[in-house]
């Protein structure tokens, strides 16, 4: 499984460039020019990963020069824009925090600082949460507590002598409260402040469903912020430790026997649903990520391996000497208010196009080989 892996990362870095990224699914078909965005922030923390784990510098080399192509040296970065209060663009932020320490370039440092301007006046629900887009007022999505919250963690402990760390922690409790489910323990993907948006409850303000990759978003969120929390804030990590294992405990409920999940987590056996990679990938990942880091014991370790050996034999194939990650849902959302197809049913997430070799099941799935990489080399 190891050289198959590693032939097909070596594959998407032969064929990709920060202008045209092969695994960027969303802007090949949209015929639109390569931005600064999440979906390439996923894959290039992926890649710095893998690279801290395999010493292999053609990672490394890789996500310095795909970065440093978007970002200026006076810490501005081409085409991305604080003032739109999108919370996505957010992510790619993390990978510079780790790109300066390796290299020292100051412009890194800079940009980092840019993206903090946006966090810092990200418009917020009456709860205290950061609103998902601008386009997306008074909304808060589960994907966007992985985009914002890692890198809001991280810069306030290593820029701001964590002044708002305890602000990042209630924001993770008020998803908590609000958006989790009692009877299944499961999270709805969003949650509408006003309680007005077509998609959600008029009573709870919630959405309908329990979206699998809202849900691994949100499991990588907690790991990831725990993972930087300062040690001042002991007892708040321990608080979103056992969020995280409660989490977990409840998706391991709907894990099939092949180790994947399906795209609406609870509705096994209803037409039209199926195993989707990105979301199983991202808890393999997780899960993995997790015991390493001592969060959950030893034995659940199984349940994440489960997820990975389980991706790769169902879906992870060669066609034409060419590796192929399928089972992939290009992308789910919720509105905005034109665009009431995404009304969050059932239906709506079986409608949404299924791809290949999209970052959002690759980037995931790298994650996923590393922590197998960590293990072995314990």
């Amino acid at each position: 499984m190891n050289k198959l892996l590693d032939k097909y990362i070596d594959q998407l870095l032969e064929n990709s460039t920060p202008q045209a990224p092969i695994w960027n699914i969303e802007k090949i078909k949209s015929g639109k020019p390569s931005t600064w965005n999440y979906i390439d922030g996923c894959m290039i923390k992926a890649l710095l990963d893998i690279y801290t784990i395999t010493g292999e510098k053609k990672y490394f080399e890789f996500a310095d020069s795909f970065i440093d192509y978007f970002v200026k040296d006076d810490g501005s970065i081409d085409s991305y824009d604080p003032l739109e209060y999108n919370i996505d663009n957010v992510n790619a932020g993390k990978t510079l925090f780790e790109l300066y320490k390796l290299t020292g370039k100051e412009k890194y440092r800079k940009a980092i600082d840019t993206i903090y301007s946006q966090v810092s006046l990200q418009p917020r629900t009456a709860e205290g949460n950061f609103w998902h887009k601008l386009i997306y007022p008074y909304q808060v999505w589960l994907d966007g507590m992985y985009m914002g919250q890692p890198f809001y963690m991280q810069y306030e402990v290593e820029y701001n002598n964590c002044k708002n760390c305890k602000d990042s922690y209630n924001q993770f409790m008020n998803v908590y409260r609000i958006m989790r489910d009692e009877k299944t323990g499961l999270y709805y993907h969003g949650y509408d402040s006003t309680k007005k948006i077509f998609w959600a409850d008029k009573e709870t303000g919630l959405s309908k469903n329990f979206w699998l990759r809202a849900l691994g978003w949100y499991s990588m969120a907690l790991i990831d912020t725990i993972e930087v929390m300062p040690s001042s804030m002991e007892e708040e990590k321990q608080t979103l430790k056992d969020v995280y294992k409660q989490l977990i405990d409840s998706m391991l409920k709907f894990q099939d026997e092949s180790g994947m999940w399906y795209q609406v987590v609870d509705k096994i056996g209803e037409k039209g649903n199926y195993l989707e990679t990105s979301g199983s990938a991202i808890f393999a990942y997780s899960i993995m990520k997790s015991v390493r880091m001592g969060i959950l014991e030893e034995s659940y370790f199984n349940y994440g391996l489960k997820a990975f050996n389980g991706i790769c034999d169902k879906y992870l194939s060669e066609k034409d000497g060419q590796l192929q990650l399928d089972g992939i849902c290009l992308v789910a959302g919720l509105g905005p208010s034109n665009k009431t197809r995404r009304d969050g049913t059932y239906e709506y997430y079986m409608s949404e196009p299924v791809v290949s070799n999209d970052a959002k099941g690759v980037a995931p799935l790298v994650l996923a080989y590393t922590e197998t990489l960590y293990r072995e080399n314990k």
